[in-house]
C-alpha cells in the first residue's frame, strides 16, 4: 500500500490539529477505536511519523476522531451582556438582577405570571 497524493499534506495538517489542541496519540487512538477504526495504537503512531499508509477511510476515522476531540475542549466565549446581569448584586427592590425568574404570590394566593401596563 502506497502513498496517495493527499496522505502526506492530510497526516502534517492532522499532527498539527493535535498539536495545537495538546491531544495526545493515545487519546487520538482510543477516540478513533470508539469509532470503529482498525488500525491499533502502535500502528496510528507509525501513520503520523510517516512511517505507515493508512486507507484514506481510516485516515478519514482519524480525521474525525481527533475533530471531535478537538470539538470537545473548552474553549473561552465572549460574554453577552446578559451573562454580566446575573452575577451583579442586585439593586433595591430588584432581588433577581433584573430579571423576574419566578412567580410571584398576589395578595389574594394567586399567582401571576406578567405585570399590568403601568405597574
Amino acid at each position: 500500500m502506497g502513498f496517495d497524493r493527499n496522505e502526506p499534506e492530510q497526516r502534517r495538517r492532522l499532527r498539527a490539529a493535535l498539536k495545537a489542541a495538546d491531544i495526545s496519540v493515545s487519546e487520538l487512538w482510543l477516540k478513533y477505536f470508539s469509532l470503529s477504526g482498525d488500525a491499533g495504537e502502535y500502528e496510528v503512531e507509525a501513520y503520523l511519523q510517516g512511517l505507515l499508509s493508512l486507507p484514506a477511510i481510516q485516515r478519514d476515522l482519524l480525521a474525525l476522531a481527533a475533530n471531535e476531540l478537538i470539538d470537545d475542549l473548552p474553549r473561552p466565549r465572549a460574554p453577552y451582556s446578559d451573562d454580566f446581569a446575573s452575577s451583579r448584586p442586585a439593586m433595591d427592590g430588584d432581588e433577581g438582577g433584573g430579571r423576574d425568574t419566578k412567580a410571584e404570590s398576589d395578595d389574594d394566593g394567586g399567582e401571576t405570571g406578567t405585570l399590568a401596563p403601568g405597574s
